[in-house]
């Protein structure tokens, strides 16, 4: 599956537009996580627990996103995105986001 930010791609001609495919996970913090980033707070530096647990999101995220383009039977993703949100307190929404395409 190629998944672009472009709304083209270089050397390929779209041949249909099938619809928006997305992917979306809602994380929740957790205690053991808290506490260790709580001690890191004190002393500053990167709160390395929560970049993994935003990298592991966003990757599940990407991946629910190309299974919806696959299953609309996409060649491609164009005009790929991530979005997040806050959904309540210690919560956060994951979204990616792009149009499916069919390729020439």
């Amino acid at each position: 599956m190629i998944v672009t930010m472009n709304d083209q791609i270089p050397g390929r001609e779209i041949a249909e537009t099938l619809g928006i495919a997305r992917g979306n996970i809602v994380r929740a913090r957790f205690v053991g996580r808290d506490f260790v980033a709580g001690l890191r707070n004190l002393v500053g530096g990167e709160v390395s627990e929560y970049t993994r647990l935003l990298e592991e999101t966003r990757d599940e995220a990407f991946g629910r996103m190309v299974t919806d383009a696959e299953k609309m039977g996409a060649d491609a993703i164009v005009t790929f995105r991530f979005s997040t949100s806050t959904i309540m307190e210690g919560t956060s929404e994951i979204l990616a986001y792009g149009t499916a395409v069919k390729l020439k």
